[in-house]
């Protein structure tokens, strides 16, 4: 099993392991014969010679250093050796475990995103089972990264520090040059994982947001129905997906149980273009959404 547990890493270190088998089958030695995965091995001081499959299979992660090694025996281009290292680097940053993530503490790692956010033109969040941090409240928001921490074993506790890095962070709702896009699957209104007062803010929040669009004009939340048939003119039904957001039509990130993946493959990104579609087509917005949403809260006042 490779070391991470998504498929779409799994591609990308097999496509990079393919240029550079690519590479090493049209090198030769200064004899002038091919350089077998052997004679690879040799030249680079490996003992093992099954180490240049294992690459070549996308069976083991990498470094920039096995890169410019690599490049270096095979005789490549600075250009290609550039090419090769910046595809590395995408494969490196793909997966990280939440250890990886959150190493240098939360309020950091809510800080290092900020870029992303600043400069993204078509922002949509797809949201299967919690809230974007965009549209969380600050009780909602301390809960969470609380739960985090805890879940996580981090020893620095700067849960107030990170809330308020994500509460800067909702400053780029307000940029006139940029769309927020939310869809968010309607049983979401009705977890209970936070205490009650704080579960009521957040749902009056949301209300807000979808009643008073003049407020938030570059934001729109839309919100597929929990319950009743997700079919419609006949045609099949849309099943959940994991929760996904996109960054234009440039990265799509996922947030696992076990890391964080981000996608930047442009067929992989197109695949998630085409689910957000089917999705959005799903979703009730504006009057319809705030049924939703009073209903959930009629719900949480009756408990």
């Amino acid at each position: 099993m490779p070391s991470s547990p998504s498929s779409s890493a799994q591609s990308a270190r097999r496509r990079l392991g393919a240029r550079l088998r690519a590479l090493r089958e049209a090198a030769r030695t200064p004899e002038g014969s091919r350089v077998t995965g052997r004679r690879f091995a040799e030249l680079a001081g490996w003992s093992s010679p099954s180490l240049v499959s294992m690459i070549e299979n996308g069976n083991r992660t990498i470094s920039s250093d096995h890169v410019r090694l690599w490049c270096e025996i095979c005789g490549a281009t600075e250009r290609r050796t550039a090419e090769l290292l910046a595809e590395q680097a995408n494969v490196a940053g793909m997966w990280l475990t939440w250890k990886q993530v959150n190493r240098a503490g939360l309020s950091a790692t809510q800080r290092a995103a900020h870029g992303q956010y600043e400069n993204v033109r078509l922002f949509r969040s797809y949201m299967a089972n919690a809230l974007n941090s965009l549209i969380q409240t600050e009780d909602y928001m301390t809960v969470a990264l609380t739960a985090v921490r805890l879940d996580q074993g981090l020893d620095v506790d700067d849960v107030s520090e990170a809330v308020a890095e994500r509460l800067g962070r909702k400053d780029t709702l307000r940029r006139p040059d940029a769309r927020w896009l939310f869809l968010l699957e309607g049983q979401v209104l009705w977890h209970r994982v936070m205490p009650v007062d704080v579960h009521r803010g957040q749902l009056h929040h949301l209300l807000d947001l979808v009643t008073h669009p003049s407020r938030r004009p570059t934001v729109s939340l839309g919100i597929i129905p929990a319950a009743g048939d997700r079919t419609r003119d006949g045609v099949h039904g849309v099943w959940p997906e994991e929760s996904f957001t996109m960054f234009d039509s440039e990265r799509v990130t996922i947030e696992l149980i076990s890391g964080y993946l981000s996608i930047t493959q442009p067929d992989e990104i197109a695949a998630y273009v085409t689910a957000w579609d089917r999705l959005f087509g799903r979703a009730v917005h504006g009057e319809r959404a705030a049924a939703q949403i009073r209903a959930a809260l009629t719900d949480l006042d009756g408990a």
